[in-house]
Order: C-alpha cells, then sequence, then structure tokens
C-alpha cells in the first residue's frame, strides 16, 4: 500500500479533475468518512469502560413525571380514548425506552465480561420484573 501522503496527493489530484456536481458529491463522501472515522476514534473500548458507567446505564430509568405521563397514554390507547397528537407522543416513548433497553443490554453484557460472570445473575440482580416497555 502506498504511504499516506502519496494517497492524499493523489486523492487531491482526482478531486482537482472533478466537475462541480461530483465535486460536490465527492466532498460529502468525504465529509461522512471523517464524521464515522472520528466516531469510532471517539468511541470507548470496551475493557476501558468503567464499572460505574456500565451501572449508570443499566439503572437508566424514565423520570417519574414521564413514567406517569405514559402510563397515562398507555391506558388511554388501550381505553381507544387516544387522539393522534397522544398516540405520536406514546410511540416516541415506546422508541425511546426500545433504544434505552439496547443500551443496557449491551452495558449489561459488558459489566458480565468486566465481572466474569453468568449474564443471567446481572440480570437477575439488575432488571425489574416488569419494564417500561409499551
Amino acid at each position: 500500500m502506498a504511504p499516506p501522503t502519496e494517497i492524499r496527493k493523489r486523492a487531491i489530484t482526482l478531486l482537482e479533475q472533478l466537475p462541480g456536481e461530483s465535486l460536490l458529491k465527492a466532498v460529502e463522501f468525504l465529509e461522512a468518512l471523517s464524521h464515522e472515522a472520528l466516531q469510532v476514534s471517539e468511541t470507548p473500548k470496551p475493557e476501558l469502560v468503567s464499572e460505574a458507567a456500565l451501572l449508570k446505564i443499566i439503572q437508566n430509568r424514565l423520570p417519574s413525571e414521564e413514567q406517569y405521563r405514559l402510563t397515562y397514554l398507555r391506558q388511554q390507547n388501550e381505553a381507544g380514548k387516544i387522539t393522534e397528537v397522544e398516540h405520536q407522543e406514546l410511540l416516541m416513548y415506546v422508541e425511546r425506552i426500545e433504544q434505552q433497553d439496547a443500551e443496557r443490554a449491551e452495558a449489561l453484557i459488558k459489566l458480565a465480561h468486566l465481572r466474569k460472570v453468568d449474564l443471567k445473575v446481572l440480570i437477575n440482580e439488575f432488571l425489574p420484573t416488569h419494564t417500561n416497555a409499551a
């Protein structure tokens, strides 16, 4: 593989040859690649993630006022009295909770690996018998 400076020079030469619309697409592509590379470099390595950070994710729940609102929206939905605006709000809560559940599951897996214990042990320790899921 060519050294990075040669690759950069070649890329610049190619960019200089592109017409306006293609140049714009190329720059957008390069920005996307740059953004991806930045995200990868900022992502903490699993072994560097602290137990405290994982516990924070695992124990994260909706604030009580939002939980009350979610309960109300569920009841309205079950009774068939939910408005379209309320239904959209309920869907936003469902999406948010699903995202939190996915993050919680990932954190549980990492914590089990970090502590060298079976995942089931942590699930029994940290997860309530009821969930926020709608």
